[in-house]
């Protein structure tokens, strides 16, 4: 895996992503989108992980947060979250998804029928201020550049709410950095 790949400055400020197996629509109802919300809860909860800014789109999730162990905190969320959404997925009948996802399964990846998530989250130091916004501002405007909404607030699934002190958010996020 190349450097830029990898998360080199463990408690470092990242903007990283996640993006499902060839990006297939899972995120598609509640249930699906809890997943990831009650993932992230639990890393806030249990392991120092704070959460900066946030999307969830019907097929990746983009993230700005920091833990002391980022790497390993990323990773356990994504391993988690992947068998709660194969559970899920197989509660609901969900057949054709779980055919693709195992369709498109790496060979290599010998441990399980299926992949979740494609290889890797990319994620990105956040060196400036300046990147700082430009990447929260991406992420807010994630769902207002596919068509789904016309202010980025309109987006339940994230955080753009909680920097207008809006009542109806679904996760805290510390607003310090912004």
């Amino acid at each position: 895996m190349r450097d830029r790949y990898k998360i080199c400055e463990q408690d470092g400020v990242h903007f990283f992503t996640s993006t499902i197996n060839k990006w297939l629509p899972v995120f598609t109802s509640k249930t699906y989108f809890d997943i990831i919300i009650e993932s992230l809860q639990f890393c806030i909860d249990s392991k120092a992980f704070q959460l900066y800014a946030y999307v969830i789109m019907d097929n990746h999730f983009h993230i700005i947060a920091s833990s002391p162990h980022l790497s390993s905190t990323a990773a356990s969320l994504r391993k988690y979250t992947a068998r709660k959404i194969l559970e899920q997925l197989k509660e609901d009948n969900k057949s054709w998804l779980l055919n693709q996802l195992e369709f498109y399964k790496k060979r290599h990846k010998k441990e399980s029928q299926y992949q979740v998530w494609q290889e890797g989250i990319h994620p990105e130091l956040i060196q400036t201020e300046k990147m700082l916004f430009q990447k929260m501002e991406y992420i807010h405007h994630n769902p207002v550049e596919r068509g789904y909404i016309d202010e980025p607030e309109h987006w339940r699934y994230s955080s753009a709410r909680n920097y207008l002190n809006d009542d109806h958010t679904i996760i805290e996020v510390d607003c310090s950095l912004g």
